[in-house]
């Protein structure tokens, strides 16, 4: 048996935060077990969990193994003689509610964020929101993005990530969300939905470069910081540099930190009834912090935000902690095999990344209490999990394991 004496969380402590009586409640109250013989919605959650865990490449035809196996009944107590295969669970995924599987992933993202000290309640405001693209593999979607140069479709997973767990996350597959002035404001909108009274700043990349977006969000009281194209057109309002301040902030250069004004499109149609488009100011202030980068070559960042009480350099360091977001899609990709689909319609994928990010919840409280690294959290949770299996089939053999496994 694995014990890591150095561990101030287990497992299996952690897996006390998927309460049974709640699984249980949403398949009475929910469709999800309606014509269901075999994989109730109960069974297709551990399955999904623990095949993600299991196996470096998960596929429809792994998770019939998985659930075929007597180890994964054992450890999550289902009758030996059930059986599935590979076709059930294809057509299951395809057609069981999405719903079921996010109303459980927000509860434990309740119930983890709600142990945030006040100190990481005050860091974890800070919202990062991006998307990655998948397409390996995705050639037979039945919808897709298609990028140009491509004739591969893929999909899109947008995501609200506070530094530590993911808030919220959306699949898109409709062409129109291939572009980020698109995608990203819809996430944004349904996080600030979900927190009312937040006090969130959002920080975006450069796929928001929409000035009505940015106006959209003002008049919402919501606090943005973007990164904007370099030597993007402006009017200049005010200089907020004062005489003999200190331009340098550690990593980088204060060059400008302003209040502009910025230019839109204006639709506008002509006698035959074509659209063109005529740049005009956008009557709500902005600020411009761009600051250059010590150790990149000198490179520019030009940051477009709607929060003027923070310094330069707490805009500067905001953005830079955007970065967490594209580690954690890094753990999604390699450690989780989020780019791997298990299923290629749009229900089944809505399905998998909500398992995909319940998971990963579980690993990073675990990797956040152990003070581990990502590889290391995913190989002993994976390890824990396997050992907590064994220690059952131990106490339902009396101590002979070998009696489990007779034929």
């Amino acid at each position: 048996m694995t014990i890591f004496k150095d561990h101030n969380i287990t497992v299996k402590q952690l897996l006390g935060f998927i309460p049974e009586a709640l699984i249980a409640n949403l398949s009475l109250t929910s469709k999800i077990d309606h014509y269901a013989k075999v994989l109730h919605g109960n069974k297709l959650f551990y399955l999904q969990l623990y095949g993600i865990l299991d196996n470096d490449r998960l596929s429809q035809r792994s998770l019939e193994d998985t659930f075929n196996a007597s180890v994964f009944k054992v450890l999550f107590n289902l009758d030996e003689d059930e059986k599935v295969c590979r076709s059930s669970i294809s057509e299951r995924l395809s057609k069981v509610d999405p719903d079921y599987f996010r109303q459980i992933y927000e509860y434990i993202y309740e119930r983890f964020s709600c142990s945030y000290t006040l100190r990481e309640r005050k860091q974890y405001n800070l919202i990062r929101v991006d998307s990655t693209i998948v397409s390996e593999t995705a050639g037979k979607l039945t919808a897709g993005i298609v990028n140009a140069g491509s004739s591969k479709k893929a999909i899109k997973y947008s995501l609200a990530f506070d530094g530590l767990l993911p808030g919220l996350a959306q699949v898109f597959t409709s062409p129109k969300y291939g572009n980020e002035d698109n995608a990203l404001p819809e996430v944004v909108m349904a996080h600030v939905k979900k927190e009312p009274g937040h006090q969130n700043i959002y920080v975006l990349d450069r796929g928001l470069q929409s000035t009505r977006t940015m106006k959209t969000f003002s008049e919402s009281e919501l606090n943005f910081i973007c990164r904007s194209k370099e030597n993007r057109k402006f009017e200049l309002v005010e200089s907020l540099i004062t005489e003999g301040q200190n331009m340098d902030m550690g990593g980088s250069i204060l060059l400008r930190d302003s209040i502009v004004r910025l230019y839109t499109g204006m639709p506008i149609a002509n006698k035959r009834g074509n659209k063109h488009y005529r740049e005009v100011l956008v009557d709500r202030p902005f600020r411009l912090v761009v600051v250059k980068s010590k150790s990149d070559d000198g490179k520019e960042y030009w940051l477009l935000t709607n929060e003027f009480d923070l310094s330069a350099k707490d805009i500067a360091q905001a953005y830079r902690r955007r970065w967490d977001m594209e580690v954690f899609f890094r753990f999604l990709k390699q450690e989780l095999n989020v780019s791997h689909l298990v299923s290629l319609n749009k229900n089944g994928l809505q399905v998998m990344l909500y398992m995909t990010l319940i998971t990963s919840m579980l690993v990073l409280i675990y990797k956040k209490g152990n003070k581990q690294g990502y590889k290391t959290s995913k190989r002993r949770f994976a390890m824990e999990v396997r050992d907590l299996a064994i220690a059952l089939i131990v106490v339902q053999c009396g101590g002979d394991p070998g009696l489990f496994f007779k034929t």
